[in-house]
């Protein structure tokens, strides 16, 4: 395993963490006696495979159903000084109810302290205010900080890249979990604010919510050669040394293997990644043109500055990754999420568009007379029945 300094926190980060929130038994808190024996050997194997292979961070959150729980089981059992331990707690208005949170999950997680404590789910300008506002969330972080119960508070966010840059830029935090990776880039200003902070950066969710990799099309696998598209992703996010490590939503032991093998190629990045990099731009350019491969992102607007909210941006990029890399079910999953997952999806889907309405909100993009024609037509190659949250499911 490879480290890096997880910013002005000094850890030691593995460049993959273990993630908490696909190997646990449920989405809803179950008492001890309702979790499988299965269920927690598959959880306990999957820990220790972790730790064997020097994979020593381990993340989950309150929001994480059981994952708590199953983990108190077996985190206690390693010494304590060689573990890495995330939790996350979501916002509150009332910051004694985030209090009573950390408390829960303390006991669950059957630890003294943890490492990193992370606000979770800074998604709205809402969310920030109840962080950042005087005896809000953030201050009872840092309460907890003195206590010697949190080594260290970060926050982790599905929302804008301007409300990210303006989290991390109130200096009260020491890292951040965010989304960034191959298949969308939006959140780099995001990631660059953090490197000025000297703040650890986290990557959310990198094969599932980059792309589906560890289900790749043809299309996309014979574009990475001779890499896996998942080998392929892990290097070209852990190229960047601003970024410190990717979560591995390991569900099972043998998940971190294809992982392992972008740890040993990462002293080869600059020979492996560029002939892959140009196929993937070419690939686009061949199917949308280069004028509007390069610009096509110019000029849209916000979801909550358009008629009826429609998500413009996510939704351009979507048809992007259908016609270059076949990435259909990928790009599916995540449009018929639109307008049923909250601040964690923003914006809606573009089946009610009207153009004239939307006509003035698009003066500032290169492409505004074509975008409502193709606004509808991502709306046929990827609409279909709603998709909740892996949570809500």
């Amino acid at each position: 395993m490879q480290y890096r300094r997880f910013g002005r926190t000094e850890l030691p980060m593995p460049v993959l963490s273990c993630g908490g929130m696909r190997y646990q038994h449920s989405w809803q808190d179950t008492p001890w006696s309702g979790i499988p024996a299965a269920s927690q050997q598959n959880l306990e194997a999957t820990i220790r495979r972790a730790l064997e292979v020097g994979i020593n961070h381990i993340e989950t959150a309150r929001g994480y159903g059981t994952s708590e729980m199953q983990l108190g089981r077996i985190l206690p059992l390693f010494p304590r000084q060689d573990l890495i331990v995330q939790t996350k707690i979501g916002p509150s208005a009332d910051p004694k109810q985030f209090l009573a949170k950390f408390e829960q999950s303390m006991s669950y997680l059957n630890l003294d302290y943890v490492d990193l404590l992370a606000i979770h789910g800074l998604n709205t300008w809402e969310d920030l205010e109840h962080s950042l506002r005087p005896g809000g969330c953030l201050e009872v972080c840092q309460r907890l900080v003195r206590q010697g119960r949190v080594r260290f508070v970060g926050f982790s966010t599905h929302g804008p890249t301007e409300l990210i840059v303006e989290a991390i830029r109130s200096g009260g935090f020491d890292y951040v979990n965010l989304h960034w990776y191959f298949v969308n880039q939006t959140n780099w200003p995001a990631i660059e604010a953090a490197a000025q902070q000297d703040m650890g950066v986290f990557i959310i969710s990198p094969s599932d919510k980059g792309g589906k990799l560890y289900d790749p099309p043809a299309k996309l696998v014979q574009l990475c050669q001779p890499l896996s598209p998942m080998v392929f992703n892990d290097l070209f996010c852990l190229s960047h040394p601003q970024v410190h490590t990717l979560s591995i939503g390991a569900a099972r032991p043998s998940d971190f293997d294809e992982h392992l093998q972008a740890v040993e190629l990462l002293d080869r990045a600059d020979e492996l990644l560029p002939p892959i990099l140009a196929r993937l731009e070419q690939a686009l350019i061949e199917q949308v043109g280069e004028h509007y491969a390069k610009t096509w992102h110019q000029g849209l607007p916000r979801y909550d500055q358009t008629p009826g909210q429609v998500n413009i941006p996510f939704i351009l990029l979507l048809r992007n990754l259908v016609l270059a890399y076949d990435l259909v079910d990928y790009a599916k999953s995540r449009y018929n999420l639109l307008g049923n997952a909250g601040s964690w999806l923003p914006g809606q889907r573009a089946d009610k568009v009207d153009a004239e309405a939307l006509r003035p909100y698009l003066i500032h993009s290169p492409h505004r007379d074509r975008i409502p024609a193709l606004l509808q037509e991502a709306h046929r190659l990827l609409s279909g029945a709603e998709v909740k949250r892996l949570s809500q499911s």
